[in-house]
């Protein structure tokens, strides 16, 4: 079974990471694929250009095999719809690989708002990283059809399954990051060394 996790990275930060790495030891992910968006629709225009935030998140993932950064939505330009990568990612590896599309809590209160998001349930499982204190209700339809508390439904088809799993709870957020260094305040430790570095070298974030 693939994870894959987009975002607009802008910075890539240490709850990104976190919280992916025990999506992935909870459900014995074979790689995590991570997929920087081009054009975000549902976010502000980001501050750091594409190519910045892919190399951020390269950097970032560089000493770990768990991880493959994927560039497509890059290259594919325009809006970065989530359905459109789920269905090249079935281009790629066919109809019976389990995949599970990994996202935080936020965007899960937003999850009906995306484009073609019922698809988006028949192309991967829906796996949303939640708080300890977190209980799901499910007073959606479709949350009561596809919620599961079992791993291993997922492991035994291809997609439709909804699963919450409590991660770590970090209080780090792009947007603190970013308004940190345009304060001229310290911001390592927030995200991994070799992004910390990228940042200052090229002076990301910082007000002009």
């Amino acid at each position: 079974m693939i994870g894959i996790r987009g975002g607009t990275f802008d910075p890539i930060h240490i709850a990104h990471l976190r919280s992916t790495l025990e999506v992935a030891e909870a459900l014995s992910l074979q790689q995590v694929w991570l997929v920087p968006g081009h054009i975000p629709p549902h976010r502000p225009q980001t501050l750091a250009s594409s190519r910045q935030r892919l190399e951020m998140v390269q950097r970032a993932v560089a000493q770990h095999d768990l991880f493959v950064v994927d560039d497509r939505e890059l290259q594919r330009g325009g809006a970065s719809y989530t359905v459109d990568t789920l269905r090249a990612f079935r281009q790629q590896w066919g109809k019976a690989l389990p995949l599970c599309l990994i996202i935080g809590m936020d965007a899960f209160h937003n999850f009906t708002s995306w484009h073609a998001w019922e698809e988006i349930l028949e192309l991967a499982h829906l796996v949303v990283t939640s708080r300890p204190d977190y209980t799901a209700q499910p007073s959606q339809a479709w949350v009561s059809a596809r919620l599961t508390e079992k791993t291993s439904d997922l492991h035994t088809q291809a997609a439709g399954k909804l699963l919450f799993i409590e991660t770590t709870s970090l209080s780090v957020s792009a947007t603190d990051i970013r308004q940190r260094q345009a304060a001229g305040r310290s911001i390592r430790y927030l995200v991994p060394d070799a992004v910390y570095d990228y940042i200052q070298q090229h002076q990301l974030y910082r007000t002009p």
